[in-house]
Protein backbone atom coordinates (compact mmCIF):
# COMPACT_ATOMS: atom_id res chain seq x y z
CA UNK A 1 0.00 0.00 0.00
CA UNK A 2 1.41 3.41 -1.02
CA UNK A 3 2.16 5.42 2.38
CA UNK A 4 2.80 9.38 1.97
CA UNK A 5 3.17 11.61 4.79
CA UNK A 6 3.12 15.25 5.04
CA UNK A 7 4.98 16.94 7.37
CA UNK A 8 3.36 20.00 9.02
CA UNK A 9 4.12 23.38 6.43
CA UNK A 10 6.57 25.12 7.45
CA UNK A 11 4.79 28.28 8.76
CA UNK A 12 3.30 26.15 11.23
CA UNK A 13 6.44 24.01 11.98
CA UNK A 14 8.31 27.58 13.15
CA UNK A 15 5.32 28.41 15.05
CA UNK A 16 5.56 25.08 16.75
CA UNK A 17 9.23 25.90 17.48
CA UNK A 18 9.00 29.40 18.72
CA UNK A 19 6.55 28.38 21.15
CA UNK A 20 8.77 25.41 22.57
CA UNK A 21 11.68 28.00 22.53
CA UNK A 22 13.61 26.43 19.75
CA UNK A 23 15.56 28.28 16.87
CA UNK A 24 13.30 28.75 13.92
CA UNK A 25 16.11 27.38 11.66
CA UNK A 26 15.99 24.08 13.18
CA UNK A 27 12.38 24.24 12.87
CA UNK A 28 12.67 24.60 8.83
CA UNK A 29 14.74 21.82 9.05
CA UNK A 30 12.11 19.27 10.52
CA UNK A 31 9.08 20.34 12.98
CA UNK A 32 9.64 18.91 16.13
CA UNK A 33 5.55 17.50 15.55
CA UNK A 34 4.88 15.83 12.23
CA UNK A 35 1.43 15.06 11.13
CA UNK A 36 -0.09 13.25 8.53
CA UNK A 37 -3.37 11.82 7.30
CA UNK A 38 -4.36 9.46 4.11
CA UNK A 39 -7.70 7.82 2.82
CA UNK A 40 -7.73 5.28 0.73
CA UNK A 41 -10.64 4.31 -0.82
CA UNK A 42 -11.11 0.78 -2.93
CA UNK A 43 -13.30 -0.18 -5.85
CA UNK A 44 -13.24 -4.11 -5.81
CA UNK A 45 -15.00 -6.54 -8.13
CA UNK A 46 -14.58 -10.04 -9.19
CA UNK A 47 -14.58 -10.02 -12.98
CA UNK A 48 -14.82 -13.99 -13.44
CA UNK A 49 -14.45 -16.71 -11.66
CA UNK A 50 -17.04 -18.44 -9.14
CA UNK A 51 -17.89 -15.59 -7.65
CA UNK A 52 -20.59 -12.94 -7.87
CA UNK A 53 -20.05 -9.66 -9.85
CA UNK A 54 -20.91 -7.29 -7.50
CA UNK A 55 -18.65 -3.90 -6.99
CA UNK A 56 -17.45 -3.71 -3.26
CA UNK A 57 -16.23 -0.36 -1.87
CA UNK A 58 -13.76 -0.55 1.06
CA UNK A 59 -12.01 2.32 3.01
CA UNK A 60 -8.73 2.88 5.12
CA UNK A 61 -7.63 6.02 6.89
CA UNK A 62 -4.47 7.06 8.72
CA UNK A 63 -3.99 9.18 11.42
CA UNK A 64 0.21 9.66 12.25
CA UNK A 65 1.92 11.61 14.67
CA UNK A 66 5.66 11.56 14.89
CA UNK A 67 7.11 13.61 17.67
CA UNK A 68 10.17 14.41 18.28
CA UNK A 69 10.89 14.44 22.35
CA UNK A 70 14.03 15.83 22.49
CA UNK A 71 12.99 19.14 21.25
CA UNK A 72 9.42 19.07 22.87
CA UNK A 73 10.48 18.26 26.45
CA UNK A 74 13.98 17.61 26.41
CA UNK A 75 14.64 13.64 26.58
CA UNK A 76 17.67 13.22 24.25
CA UNK A 77 17.40 10.91 21.03
CA UNK A 78 13.95 10.04 22.10
CA UNK A 79 10.89 10.09 19.34
CA UNK A 80 7.37 9.01 19.93
CA UNK A 81 5.11 7.63 17.21
CA UNK A 82 1.31 7.60 17.30
CA UNK A 83 -1.01 6.19 14.70
CA UNK A 84 -4.75 5.88 14.38
CA UNK A 85 -6.72 3.56 11.83
CA UNK A 86 -9.98 3.44 10.81
CA UNK A 87 -11.46 0.99 8.11
CA UNK A 88 -14.91 0.52 6.68
CA UNK A 89 -16.57 -0.65 3.77
CA UNK A 90 -16.81 -4.52 2.20
CA UNK A 91 -14.85 -7.64 1.96
CA UNK A 92 -14.12 -8.62 -1.46
CA UNK A 93 -12.44 -11.83 -0.41
CA UNK A 94 -15.94 -13.06 0.44
CA UNK A 95 -16.37 -13.32 -3.41
CA UNK A 96 -12.69 -14.04 -4.28
CA UNK A 97 -12.62 -17.04 -1.54
CA UNK A 98 -8.70 -17.32 -1.73
CA UNK A 99 -6.93 -18.47 1.32
CA UNK A 100 -4.94 -15.43 1.40
CA UNK A 101 -6.83 -12.56 0.39
CA UNK A 102 -6.55 -10.04 -2.36
CA UNK A 103 -7.08 -6.03 -0.55
CA UNK A 104 -4.62 -5.35 2.01
CA UNK A 105 -7.08 -3.10 3.89
CA UNK A 106 -9.46 -5.52 4.02
CA UNK A 107 -9.98 -6.09 7.60
CA UNK A 108 -12.92 -8.97 9.38
CA UNK A 109 -14.30 -6.08 11.43
CA UNK A 110 -14.57 -2.61 10.46
CA UNK A 111 -13.85 -0.06 12.94
CA UNK A 112 -11.38 2.83 14.36
CA UNK A 113 -8.56 1.40 16.39
CA UNK A 114 -4.85 2.75 17.75
CA UNK A 115 -3.06 1.05 15.66
CA UNK A 116 0.79 1.74 16.75
CA UNK A 117 1.93 3.63 19.83
CA UNK A 118 5.62 3.44 20.92
CA UNK A 119 8.50 5.47 22.04
CA UNK A 120 12.07 5.38 20.54
CA UNK A 121 15.49 5.66 22.15
CA UNK A 122 18.93 6.17 20.73
CA UNK A 123 21.21 3.99 22.48
CA UNK A 124 24.87 4.75 22.22
CA UNK A 125 26.70 6.90 19.11
CA UNK A 126 26.12 3.76 16.79
CA UNK A 127 23.03 4.31 15.68
CA UNK A 128 21.45 1.69 17.91
CA UNK A 129 17.94 1.97 18.99
CA UNK A 130 15.40 0.65 21.21
CA UNK A 131 11.06 0.62 21.03
CA UNK A 132 8.69 -0.16 23.31
CA UNK A 133 4.88 0.18 23.25
CA UNK A 134 2.08 -0.65 20.34
CA UNK A 135 3.94 -2.18 17.05
CA UNK A 136 3.41 -3.24 13.79
CA UNK A 137 6.04 -6.11 13.25
CA UNK A 138 5.31 -5.58 9.44
CA UNK A 139 6.37 -1.93 9.89
CA UNK A 140 10.22 -3.33 9.25
CA UNK A 141 10.37 -7.41 10.24
CA UNK A 142 9.77 -9.42 6.66
CA UNK A 143 9.03 -6.12 4.39
CA UNK A 144 10.59 -4.79 1.63
CA UNK A 145 10.38 -1.19 -0.20
CA UNK A 146 9.74 -2.52 -3.72
CA UNK A 147 6.77 -4.72 -3.03
CA UNK A 148 5.20 -2.02 -1.20
CA UNK A 149 2.92 -1.10 -4.46
CA UNK A 150 1.67 -4.03 -4.56
CA UNK A 151 -2.37 -4.66 -3.65
CA UNK A 152 -2.45 -8.43 -2.63
CA UNK A 153 -1.80 -8.63 0.96
CA UNK A 154 0.80 -11.52 1.19
CA UNK A 155 3.33 -8.85 -0.55
CA UNK A 156 3.36 -6.98 3.00
CA UNK A 157 4.02 -10.53 5.10
CA UNK A 158 3.91 -13.58 4.07
CA UNK A 159 0.72 -16.00 4.75
CA UNK A 160 2.95 -18.65 6.40
CA UNK A 161 3.29 -15.86 9.16
CA UNK A 162 0.51 -13.71 8.77
CA UNK A 163 -1.66 -16.49 9.41
CA UNK A 164 -0.24 -17.55 12.79
CA UNK A 165 -1.35 -16.82 16.39
CA UNK A 166 -4.16 -16.93 18.12
CA UNK A 167 -5.88 -14.15 16.16
CA UNK A 168 -2.82 -12.89 13.69
CA UNK A 169 0.32 -11.77 14.48
CA UNK A 170 0.84 -8.15 15.52
CA UNK A 171 0.41 -6.47 11.84
CA UNK A 172 -2.63 -4.78 10.71
CA UNK A 173 -5.02 -4.34 11.45
CA UNK A 174 -4.07 -5.05 15.00
CA UNK A 175 -0.72 -4.52 17.07
CA UNK A 176 -0.26 -5.74 20.25
CA UNK A 177 2.59 -4.59 23.15
CA UNK A 178 6.55 -5.16 22.13
CA UNK A 179 10.13 -4.48 22.50
CA UNK A 180 11.91 -3.82 19.22
CA UNK A 181 16.12 -3.35 19.35
CA UNK A 182 17.98 -2.26 16.69
CA UNK A 183 21.85 -2.33 16.05
CA UNK A 184 23.45 -1.62 12.65
CA UNK A 185 26.79 -3.62 12.06
CA UNK A 186 28.92 -1.45 9.85
CA UNK A 187 26.76 -1.55 7.05
CA UNK A 188 24.75 -4.43 8.22
CA UNK A 189 21.77 -4.53 10.71
CA UNK A 190 20.39 -6.59 13.71
CA UNK A 191 16.56 -6.68 14.63
CA UNK A 192 14.89 -7.97 17.60
CA UNK A 193 11.77 -7.98 18.03
CA UNK A 194 9.61 -9.64 21.54
CA UNK A 195 5.84 -9.21 20.65
CA UNK A 196 2.52 -10.02 23.03
CA UNK A 197 1.16 -13.52 20.86
CA UNK A 198 -2.30 -11.90 21.01
CA UNK A 199 -2.69 -8.95 18.58
CA UNK A 200 -5.33 -6.47 20.47
CA UNK A 201 -5.35 -2.62 20.68
CA UNK A 202 -7.68 -0.22 21.80
CA UNK A 203 -10.54 -0.52 19.22
CA UNK A 204 -10.45 -3.91 19.20
CA UNK A 205 -12.86 -6.26 21.56
CA UNK A 206 -11.10 -6.44 25.13
CA UNK A 207 -8.72 -3.29 24.25
CA UNK A 208 -5.23 -4.40 24.76
CA UNK A 209 -4.01 -7.37 25.83
CA UNK A 210 -1.94 -6.82 29.07
CA UNK A 211 -2.12 -10.31 30.35
CA UNK A 212 0.39 -12.40 27.80
CA UNK A 213 -1.16 -15.56 28.73
CA UNK A 214 -0.79 -16.54 25.07
CA UNK A 215 2.78 -16.35 25.39
CA UNK A 216 5.44 -14.25 22.89
CA UNK A 217 6.30 -14.15 19.54
CA UNK A 218 10.48 -13.92 19.14
CA UNK A 219 11.47 -12.59 15.75
CA UNK A 220 14.53 -11.36 14.71
CA UNK A 221 16.19 -10.58 11.62
CA UNK A 222 19.71 -9.82 9.49
CA UNK A 223 20.84 -8.33 6.64
CA UNK A 224 22.08 -5.25 5.01
CA UNK A 225 19.13 -2.67 4.02
CA UNK A 226 21.64 -0.22 2.10
CA UNK A 227 23.32 -0.41 -1.47
CA UNK A 228 22.34 -1.82 -5.11
CA UNK A 229 21.58 -5.30 -3.52
CA UNK A 230 19.58 -5.92 -0.02
CA UNK A 231 18.69 -8.48 1.45
CA UNK A 232 17.32 -9.83 4.85
CA UNK A 233 17.58 -13.39 6.57
CA UNK A 234 14.60 -14.21 9.56
CA UNK A 235 13.47 -16.07 11.69
CA UNK A 236 10.66 -16.71 14.40
CA UNK A 237 8.99 -18.76 17.23
CA UNK A 238 5.79 -18.63 19.47
CA UNK A 239 6.85 -18.96 23.02
CA UNK A 240 3.52 -21.19 23.61
CA UNK A 241 2.83 -23.49 21.06
CA UNK A 242 -0.51 -23.36 19.85
CA UNK A 243 -3.54 -25.64 19.37
CA UNK A 244 -2.82 -27.87 16.36
CA UNK A 245 -5.67 -26.86 14.04
CA UNK A 246 -5.55 -30.25 12.26
CA UNK A 247 -4.64 -32.60 14.61
CA UNK A 248 -6.49 -33.74 18.05
CA UNK A 249 -5.72 -36.26 21.27
CA UNK A 250 -7.19 -39.28 21.97
CA UNK A 251 -9.14 -37.50 24.61
CA UNK A 252 -10.32 -35.11 21.69
CA UNK A 253 -8.44 -31.80 22.50
CA UNK A 254 -6.18 -30.21 19.60
CA UNK A 255 -2.89 -30.75 20.19
CA UNK A 256 -0.53 -28.29 20.37
CA UNK A 257 2.51 -28.12 18.26
CA UNK A 258 5.23 -25.68 17.64
CA UNK A 259 4.66 -22.53 15.91
CA UNK A 260 7.91 -21.26 14.27
CA UNK A 261 9.07 -20.17 10.77
CA UNK A 262 12.15 -18.67 8.63
CA UNK A 263 12.11 -16.34 6.12
CA UNK A 264 14.46 -14.46 3.52
CA UNK A 265 14.57 -11.38 1.44
CA UNK A 266 16.52 -9.87 -1.49
CA UNK A 267 16.01 -7.19 -3.71
CA UNK A 268 18.56 -5.49 -6.28
CA UNK A 269 18.35 -2.44 -8.60
CA UNK A 270 18.52 -3.16 -12.29
CA UNK A 271 19.33 -0.19 -13.76
CA UNK A 272 22.31 1.85 -12.59
CA UNK A 273 22.01 5.12 -10.47
CA UNK A 274 22.73 7.53 -13.33
CA UNK A 275 19.36 6.23 -15.73
CA UNK A 276 16.17 7.71 -15.54
CA UNK A 277 14.12 5.73 -14.12
CA UNK A 278 14.95 2.61 -11.84
CA UNK A 279 13.92 -1.13 -11.87
CA UNK A 280 14.27 -2.93 -8.98
CA UNK A 281 13.34 -6.61 -8.56
CA UNK A 282 12.79 -8.60 -5.37
CA UNK A 283 12.27 -12.04 -4.32
CA UNK A 284 10.98 -13.33 -0.79
CA UNK A 285 10.35 -16.42 0.47
CA UNK A 286 9.50 -17.81 3.79
CA UNK A 287 8.91 -21.57 5.21
CA UNK A 288 6.57 -22.71 8.60
CA UNK A 289 5.85 -25.38 10.10
CA UNK A 290 2.47 -27.10 9.07
CA UNK A 291 0.38 -27.63 12.13
CA UNK A 292 -1.32 -24.43 13.09
CA UNK A 293 -2.27 -23.17 9.36
CA UNK A 294 -3.16 -23.93 5.86
CA UNK A 295 0.50 -23.30 4.76
CA UNK A 296 3.70 -24.60 4.76
CA UNK A 297 5.26 -22.14 3.46
CA UNK A 298 5.23 -19.62 0.01
CA UNK A 299 7.26 -16.99 -2.23
CA UNK A 300 6.95 -13.52 -3.57
CA UNK A 301 8.80 -12.06 -6.60
CA UNK A 302 8.15 -8.99 -8.91
CA UNK A 303 9.62 -5.90 -10.79
CA UNK A 304 8.75 -2.21 -9.90
CA UNK A 305 9.74 0.47 -12.30
CA UNK A 306 9.31 3.97 -11.58
CA UNK A 307 8.79 6.52 -13.13
CA UNK A 308 7.25 4.71 -15.95
CA UNK A 309 7.03 8.09 -18.09
CA UNK A 310 9.68 10.71 -17.72
CA UNK A 311 7.33 13.18 -17.92
CA UNK A 312 5.01 11.62 -14.98
CA UNK A 313 7.83 11.51 -12.24
CA UNK A 314 5.25 9.97 -9.45
CA UNK A 315 4.24 7.45 -12.34
CA UNK A 316 5.14 3.70 -11.30
CA UNK A 317 4.18 0.23 -12.11
CA UNK A 318 4.68 -3.23 -10.26
CA UNK A 319 4.18 -6.85 -11.74
CA UNK A 320 4.71 -9.08 -8.63
CA UNK A 321 3.44 -12.96 -8.16
CA UNK A 322 2.66 -14.80 -4.97
CA UNK A 323 2.66 -18.65 -4.37
CA UNK A 324 1.53 -20.31 -1.09
CA UNK A 325 1.90 -24.10 -0.78
CA UNK A 326 -0.49 -25.54 1.58
CA UNK A 327 0.12 -27.97 4.07
CA UNK A 328 -0.42 -31.74 3.97
CA UNK A 329 -2.62 -31.41 7.21
CA UNK A 330 -4.59 -28.66 5.27
CA UNK A 331 -5.06 -31.31 2.22
CA UNK A 332 -5.91 -33.72 3.98
CA UNK A 333 -8.56 -32.17 5.93
CA UNK A 334 -9.97 -30.43 2.55
CA UNK A 335 -9.95 -34.28 1.24
CA UNK A 336 -11.62 -35.12 4.18
CA UNK A 337 -15.05 -32.63 2.94
CA UNK A 338 -14.30 -33.96 -0.72
CA UNK A 339 -12.24 -31.29 -2.32
CA UNK A 340 -9.48 -31.67 -4.54
CA UNK A 341 -6.57 -29.60 -2.67
CA UNK A 342 -3.64 -28.11 -3.83
CA UNK A 343 -1.90 -24.62 -3.83
CA UNK A 344 -2.74 -21.33 -4.84
CA UNK A 345 -0.80 -18.96 -7.41
CA UNK A 346 -1.58 -15.10 -8.00
CA UNK A 347 -0.06 -12.72 -10.39
CA UNK A 348 -0.89 -8.92 -10.30
CA UNK A 349 0.12 -5.79 -12.48
CA UNK A 350 -0.82 -2.54 -11.06
CA UNK A 351 0.14 1.01 -11.91
CA UNK A 352 -0.04 4.13 -9.71
CA UNK A 353 0.21 7.98 -10.92
CA UNK A 354 -0.50 10.80 -8.94
CA UNK A 355 -3.57 13.04 -10.44
CA UNK A 356 -3.36 15.49 -8.35
CA UNK A 357 -0.06 16.50 -5.81
CA UNK A 358 -3.44 15.04 -2.95
CA UNK A 359 -5.16 12.70 -4.90
CA UNK A 360 -2.90 9.01 -5.99
CA UNK A 361 -5.05 7.06 -8.77
CA UNK A 362 -4.21 3.27 -9.26
CA UNK A 363 -5.82 0.59 -11.15
CA UNK A 364 -5.15 -3.36 -10.38
CA UNK A 365 -5.96 -6.91 -11.71
CA UNK A 366 -4.83 -9.73 -10.12
CA UNK A 367 -5.36 -13.15 -11.71
CA UNK A 368 -5.94 -16.10 -9.05
CA UNK A 369 -5.24 -19.54 -10.13
CA UNK A 370 -6.79 -21.97 -8.03
CA UNK A 371 -8.40 -19.56 -5.59
CA UNK A 372 -8.55 -21.41 -1.78
CA UNK A 373 -5.98 -23.78 -3.21
CA UNK A 374 -8.76 -26.05 -4.50
CA UNK A 375 -7.94 -27.46 -7.98
CA UNK A 376 -11.45 -27.74 -8.65
CA UNK A 377 -12.15 -23.63 -8.93
CA UNK A 378 -12.02 -21.97 -11.44
CA UNK A 379 -9.38 -19.02 -12.25
CA UNK A 380 -10.14 -16.31 -11.02
CA UNK A 381 -9.76 -12.44 -12.18
CA UNK A 382 -10.51 -9.69 -9.77
CA UNK A 383 -9.91 -6.00 -10.40
CA UNK A 384 -9.42 -2.72 -8.04
CA UNK A 385 -9.62 0.56 -8.42
CA UNK A 386 -7.48 2.59 -5.36
CA UNK A 387 -7.63 6.31 -5.12
CA UNK A 388 -5.21 7.37 -2.17
CA UNK A 389 -5.52 10.94 -0.94
CA UNK A 390 -2.96 12.47 1.10
CA UNK A 391 -3.13 15.44 3.19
Amino acid sequence: MMRRALALGPALGMALGMALGTPAARAEESPPVDLAAEATIDLAQVVSGNGDRKVRALTNVNLTADLDLARLIGLNGTRAHLYVLDNRGARPNDAAATLQGVDNIEVPYAGLRLFEAWVEQDIGAAGASLRLGLYDVNSEFYANEAAGLLIAPPFGIGSELAATGPNGPSIFPSSALAARLYVPVGEAFVRLGVINARASTLGDRGGVDFSFRDGLLLIGEAGRGEGRLRATVGAWRYTRNPENAYENGPDGTPLRKPSQGAYAVVEGDLLPDEAMRQVTAFLRAGLSDPHTTPFHGGFQAGLLMAPVLSSRPDSQISLGMHHAWTSNHFRDAMRGEGGNPGNETVVELTYADNIAPWLALQPDVQWIHQPGGDRAAPDAVVGIVRLTLSF
